[in-house]
């Protein structure tokens, strides 16, 4: 096992957009080590004074545009041994904050009430790193729980070019808050060597992210990338260290809710000699269906299982 370590710069981010045709900046060896670094924002967000600017998100928003409209990803990396069919296990080993501010953004015809706010809203989030907390604009902090928004590999190359913004197959634009250090997110992949990318980093969010945004932030992850030959899916799964989490997306949230409860009955027979209708009445017993967003065009739903309930028969 090795270590790398992948800096946000012009050279190592792509802005909006997800291709199976991007080159990687980095190839690793399954079961390495890769740090990453993320910036997140555009120059109207940038703070005022008294805060700190990383050097290189200003360089990346002064010398780049968006492809699409979308977050600034670093990436891809190219993880050796993946093939169309494989999965690719990511362990989130580390997730901490890389800078003294964050912003929350909402405007006209966004977001979950997308009629009913007239003007843009724009806030800079003082971050206490040796807290870990944020201060919102009337003083109120919320304890820092940060995740990547995005975490995603190559779309299948018939798809082309794809914005960030709505959650697919892929990966991308999860927005699932369980998703912190410790955790372990599964993704199937679709080209040779995966092509993983990560951004759009959160000091927190709610269920739902219903502005449109959590607190945007620059983050610094710590992941290990892992081919996986003895899985096979067709959406991303995730699980922490007490529960298995499936997950899915749709324009609909009732399809979407759907979906990732199929998703959680499969895992559930797959692991277990249950058979689907067990699995579907454990389900309505003691799983949890989330409303991970409602504001990506593809909205989420997420199902959390406790794994101890599949320990028994």
């Amino acid at each position: 096992m090795s270590e790398h370590r992948l800096e946000s710069s012009p050279k190592t981010v792509h802005w909006g957009f997800f291709d199976a045709a991007l080159e990687p900046v980095l190839s690793v060896a399954s079961g390495d080590e890769v740090t990453i670094s993320s910036i997140s924002g555009d120059k109207p967000v940038l703070p005022g004074p008294g805060y700190t600017v990383l050097p290189e998100h200003l360089e990346v928003i002064e010398t780049m545009r968006p492809g699409l409209p979308g977050h600034i990803l670093t990436g891809p990396v190219h993880v050796e041994g993946a093939k169309p069919g494989d999965v690719l296990q990511v362990d989130i080993l580390d997730v901490k904050p890389r800078q003294d501010w964050g912003f929350n953004y909402s405007a006209p015809l966004k977001g979950t009430l997308p009629d009913e706010f007239d003007e843009i809203t724009h806030a800079t989030i003082a971050i206490d790193m040796e807290r870990n907390v944020g201060r919102l604009p009337w003083g109120l902090e919320l304890p820092l729980a940060p995740f990547f928004g995005v975490m995603g590999v190559a779309p299948p190359p018939a798809w082309g070019r794809v914005s960030t913004i709505q959650p697919r197959a892929n990966g991308g634009n999860l927005d699932n808050k369980e998703l912190v250090a410790g955790s372990t997110l599964y993704l199937p992949v679709f080209v040779e060597g995966a092509l993983f990318s990560a951004g759009d980093g959160h000091g927190c969010q709610g269920d739902g992210e219903v502005n449109v945004t959590a607190i945007e932030m620059a983050l610094q992850g710590r992941f290990r990338l892992t081919v996986r030959k003895d899985m096979s899916l067709k959406l991303p799964r995730a699980e922490t260290p007490d529960h298995f989490i499936t997950m899915a997306f749709n324009e609909d949230l009732d399809e979407a809710g759907r979906e990732a409860l199929r998703q959680m009955l499969d895992l559930i027979t797959e692991r277990t000699n249950r058979s689907r209708p067990e699995a579907y009445m454990l389900c309505s017993l003691a799983a949890d269906l989330r409303v991970t967003q409602m504001v990506n065009g593809n909205k989420g739903i997420h199902v959390m299982l406790a794994k101890h309930l599949l320990d028994v028969g």
